[in-house]
């Protein structure tokens, strides 16, 4: 049985995974709060690579999947030398969600999330909020069984994309 795993890439960022028999699970990425590597005094968000390793498990040593029938999309990161913080958070995050999709083994592919956006949201959609907005109201009128208080769908859009799609 073929399963779709959308990957809305960064520490908050969220996951959807749809199975070829119409089960959908989503949430967001499992992530821990520390303190930083820098000299100044902060803290950082990271992606919690074995809770996610662990939710991934779930997926793939279900009696009715095979590693080799579970496909992964994940966003492409946003690099913004204006947002150096955000480039570099976004970067470590991806970094954190390859190792785990490659040591389970997976088959991934990156996307742009104006690729998967066109696709599924309403037509001129724009700006950081709408675009937020368009994927709560799409993905909840989508996938309605779906409950959970992320700010959007994106992960669960970029799953049913890459299903529509029959990657």
């Amino acid at each position: 049985m073929k399963v779709w795993i959308g990957i809305d890439n960064g520490s908050s960022g969220s996951l959807g995974i749809i199975t070829e028999d119409g089960k959908v699970r989503f949430g967001t990425i499992p992530n821990k709060k520390e303190q930083s590597y820098t000299k100044k005094k902060q803290n950082i968000t990271r992606v919690d690579v074995k809770s996610l390793e662990s939710l991934l498990k779930e997926v793939s040593f279900d009696k009715d999947f095979l590693a080799n029938n579970i496909f992964v999309l994940i966003e492409r990161p946003m690099v913004n030398p204006t947002r150096f913080k955000a480039s570099i958070s976004a970067a470590r995050a991806l970094e954190a969600v390859l190792n785990v999709v490659e040591l389970m083994g997976f088959a991934y592919q990156y996307i742009d999330s104006k690729e998967w956006q066109k696709a599924l949201l309403p037509e001129g959609t724009e700006g950081t909020d709408e675009l937020k907005k368009a994927s709560l109201q799409i993905g909840t009128r989508l996938f309605p069984q779906v409950e959970s208080k992320h700010k959007d769908r994106d992960g669960l859009l970029i799953a049913e994309y890459a299903r529509r799609k029959g990657l």
